[in-house]
């Protein structure tokens, strides 16, 4: 299954939490359910609930004094294909300036037309 079909398949509660953690790049869970405005109990099930989906990674740690658990975001496979024409990459990958005109990027939009046959 896809991390957009897992994603679908979230509560209302789920998502704003995974946007929550995307957001802020990190949040421990002790301020994480107090943000969602939900109970410690129903925050660490939304977090677990994200875990299993394999969707953020929960570590323990100590936040002011306390143990509690550091919620970040999982990182996420690229998908490179659309960059890709044959095993051509993009001539728009870089920092030089591509011509339209250019050989290259001519033969990187023939395989792309040749990819879609």
């Amino acid at each position: 299954m896809s991390v957009s079909e897992i994603e679908a398949e979230l509560s209302e509660d789920e998502h704003a939490g995974l946007e929550l953690i995307r957001e802020t790049g990190g949040i421990h869970q002790s301020d994480f359910w107090k943000e969602l405005d939900v109970s410690s109990r129903k925050g660490s099930r939304i977090a677990e609930a994200l875990v299993d989906a394999e969707l953020i990674k929960r570590q323990e740690a100590v936040y002011q004094g306390h143990t509690t658990y550091f919620l970040e975001p999982a990182p996420r496979d690229l998908d490179f294909s659309l960059l890709m024409a044959g095993d051509m990459l993009s001539p728009f990958i870089g920092e030089e300036d591509i011509d339209a005109r250019s050989d290259a990027f001519s033969q990187w939009v023939m395989n792309l037309a040749y990819d879609s046959r």
